[in-house]
């Protein structure tokens, strides 16, 4: 009888260490990672076809997307340049899961360059969050 206590005991010593682990795991569940969406869509609306050579002149188009999983209300500045030259600028806020498309035209110049795509998280200005970049050949 002695030993049958002892095993009856032993089991509901692990059976209260489990469902305390179930506990414990469940209210410590919620740290999940937080980033932030970020990219490039083509004329087609897909991630593809990208507007990378082109003819002098030629008007081409892009849609930037930016979704929220950051788990708060979030805002960024999205600042679009070629060269150190700024092509577009602006700035917005979205709630979690929420997500933007930002259309963005231009006109081919002549040589091959860098449209580079920074995405910051505010109100820090200093350090890009995420960067995208196009490399366009014009012929």
């Amino acid at each position: 009888m002695n030993i049958d206590r002892t095993i009856s005991i032993i089991i509901l010593i692990f059976i209260v260490v489990g469902i305390i682990g179930i506990f414990y795991l469940w209210l410590n569940s919620n740290e999940v990672e937080s980033y932030t969406e970020f990219y490039l869509l083509g004329q087609s609306g897909k991630a593809s076809d990208y507007p990378t050579n082109l003819s002098v002149n030629q008007k081409a188009s892009i849609t930037v997307g930016i979704v929220n999983h950051e788990y708060s209300k979030t805002s960024y500045l999205l600042k679009i340049t070629k060269n150190n030259e700024i092509l577009k600028e602006e700035n917005f806020t979205l709630e979690n899961n929420q997500n933007k498309s930002i259309p963005f035209d231009f006109k081919a110049e002549t040589g091959q360059y860098k449209i580079k795509f920074d995405l910051y998280k505010l109100p820090d200005t200093q350090n890009v969050y995420r960067s995208l970049f196009l490399l366009v050949n014009v012929n």
